[in-house]
């Protein structure tokens, strides 16, 4: 069982006031591998104050980690840095956290709430950072038993950037470091490139916001308003808030680093008719933030603000009681480490007749740990089967996460092979409200079906739950309405290697372009695009050609990202008479370098369903006069049905 900080404070930590290490001359780097560090007040949870580095008696080594409890890659190590604390201890090692900008009351609350097993000091004047010329949070620092700098960078790879987890982590940099200090052996690699959230060392603002005047109640909180606050408030998904003057000043920089190269906010489309529920910012709007964190982040006058923000609708749903509300029957919890976790639950919707549903609202549990839903229903049973024998698995001590559903990280893991008795009916990402079908459109749910939810989990670095919940609204006169069918755009063919099915993408290629096309054999009106890759994805486009007509592209994904999947809506409705050529193309990346890769060295993959496998798939969701649960299309699979080759 994981301690306390009070806990850990023992006496033998608390009363060891550390002596001062040999100030470093006055020309030397702070911080720099080789040379001792500065003494640097530092302050205690609890109340007093150290001095850092923390010498304890007998200490052969000390480890100085920089944390902050609101971003989320140094939430990710809070669990393993205790683990290294707890190994190491009996070895003469003191493991210690500092927490910059934050009061000692600040620190002392987050650090009980995550468990931390060492030591967490604040840093409210950020003194440490400077003496330290720490960049990033969490960066590792390990001290000898002189007081020198051994060791600075990252714990371990298990981050290739801030959001992008390493699927093969390979290098426990931080631990090998501690070894071979504690066996008076050199350092191997003494220095690595830290992965985090940048430290936020505080600028003062100056009265004016510099010679762009600049300020953050006139220019910078009507962007964080309109496109940021949505995820970025108190109890939701963003790891931290942007709602006031000072939140925006500490993440100044990070707020700049993420929307200059279109981070944030998250949406991978770069091509397309134009989509209901953008996530893009307006132009000019990232070169404000940045001249703002760059010219002295002035706070300005706050009659200049907008209205703050309302987020919340009449009984907590944004589109007014639902018709029917669905809930997880119990909470499910989530580990605090590991990679993302996909679940699949079942909720039985009772319902003697069929529906229509004209709109729907997700409402997670707990949004800090739900990434995004996928929503189905199912009228055959195999989903509660796979729930069944889920509920019936042995269960290790070791596993992390436990509650209702099952496992399933492509979909709810089968294929529907009768799209009346399965099929798809929306799903949720951060910042997507209550969400209304097009005029005249709505999904088909028949009677007796199951709603089955797959829920994407990401992880925080404590121990979470959620219990999330979703409402259906249905119409009032369901023979009113289209229902919205599907037009599936499978991959079939690979045109560099002669055209050939596709059915496998070689080990060590790295650009297998796959390709496939349809024709409609009816009228029909698109109104949604969904592409679907697996890991190996690394870009995907889908494209509309009318008969007679030009190209015109539905939508093209540069950086094809599985975490990021989402039904694209159009804002207008698209006609495809009959003869109209849909296209889905793609490449995947099956080489070493690709971290995604879940295979190394790569071997040769399948199409399939399984989460190794690939798949190529456009599903697009549209609407016709004649009745069923698919639009018919023929399929093209000759290589002059391809002729003259198309590439990107």
């Amino acid at each position: 069982m994981r301690r306390s900080v009070p806990a850990v404070l023992t006496a033998a930590v608390a009363a060891v006031l550390l002596r001062p290490l040999l100030p470093a001359a006055g020309d030397e780097p702070a911080g720099a591998v080789g040379l001792p560090v500065r003494p640097v007040t530092v302050h205690h949870p609890d109340g007093g104050s150290a001095t850092l580095p923390d010498q304890f008696k007998g200490a052969k080594a000390v480890v100085v980690v920089f944390l902050s409890f609101d971003c989320p890659v140094s939430n990710s190590y809070t669990a393993p840095l205790g683990e290294l604390a707890k190994r190491y201890a009996d070895k003469g090692v003191a493991v210690v956290g500092v927490c910059p900008g934050e009061g000692p009351a600040e620190v002392k609350r987050q650090a009980a709430a995550f468990a931390a097993g060492f030591p967490v000091f604040a840093d409210p004047d950020q003194k440490a950072v400077r003496a330290f010329a720490a960049t990033r949070v969490p960066e590792a620092f390990v001290l000898d038993a002189g007081g020198v700098v051994r060791y600075r960078g990252r714990v371990d790879d298990r981050w290739l950037s801030p959001g992008k987890a390493n699927p093969r982590p390979a290098r426990p940099d931080l631990q090998s470091a501690l070894d071979e200090v504690l066996a008076g052996r050199p350092v191997t690699v003494a220095t690595t490139r830290p992965v985090g959230c940048p430290v936020g060392v505080e600028a003062k603002a100056p009265a004016t916001g510099g010679p762009a005047n600049v300020t953050y109640y006139k220019d910078v909180l009507p962007v964080l308003q309109a496109h940021c606050q949505e995820c970025h408030r108190p109890g939701e998904v963003g790891p931290f808030s942007l709602t006031t003057y000072r939140q925006a000043v500490r993440w100044a920089d990070l707020i700049k680093e993420y929307t200059a190269d279109g981070r944030m906010p998250p949406w991978k489309p770069v091509g397309g008719p134009g989509y209901r529920h953008e996530r893009k910012l307006p132009p000019g709007a990232a070169a404000t933030l940045a001249a703002w964190a760059d010219g002295g982040r002035a706070e300005g006058d706050p009659k200049d603000a907008p209205p703050p923000r309302q987020f919340t609708g009449a009984g907590g749903w944004q589109l007014g009681p639902p018709d029917l509300v669905l809930e997880m029957p119990e909470e499910f919890r989530l580990g605090p480490t590991g990679p993302d976790h996909f679940r699949a639950v079942v909720m039985p919707t009772g319902l003697t007749e069929d529906k229509m549903i004209v709109a729907y609202e997700v409402k997670p549990g707990n949004p800090k740990v739900v990434h995004h839903t996928i929503n189905y229903f199912d009228a055959t049973g195999t989903a509660r089967g796979l729930e069944e024998k889920e509920r019936k698995r042995k269960k290790e001590p070791t596993e992390p996460d436990s509650g209702p559903g099952y496992t399933s990280a492509m979909g709810i893991g089968f294929t529907p092979l009768n799209p009346a008795a399965v099929g798809g009916i929306g799903g949720w990402t951060p910042g997507l409200r209550g969400f209304t079908l097009p005029a005249g459109t709505g999904y088909f749910l028949p009677k007796g079906a199951d709603v089955v939810v797959q829920m994407h989990y990401h992880r925080t670095g404590r121990t979470e739950t959620d219990r999330t919940r979703i409402g259906f609204y249905f119409a009032k006169d369901a023979k009113a309405l289209k229902p919205l069918r599907l037009l599936v755009v499978p991959g079939m063919v690979a045109p560099g290697d002669g055209f050939k099915r596709f059915e496998t993408i070689p080990a060590g290629r790295p650009a297998h372009v796959v390709r496939g096309r349809v024709v409609t054999e009816e009228d029909c009106t698109i109104h949604s695009v969904l592409p679907h890759m697996h890991m190996l994805g690394k870009w995907v486009k889908v494209t509309m050609t009318p008969p007679g007509g030009a190209e015109r592209v539905l939508v093209d994904i540069r950086d094809w990202d599985y975490n990021w999947q989402e039904s694209y809506f159009f804002r207008e409705p698209i006609a495809a008479p009959a003869g109209t050529r849909f296209e889905v193309a793609a490449a995947f990346d099956n080489s070493a370098a690709n971290p995604n890769n879940p295979f190394s060295p790569p071997r040769d993959v399948r199409r399939g369903d399984q989460t190794t496998d690939e798949m190529l798939f456009g599903f697009i969701r549209a609407t016709s006069d004649r009745p069923g649960p698919t639009i018919r299309v023929r399929f093209l699979t000759e290589p002059a049905d391809y002729a003259p080759p198309a590439g990107r």
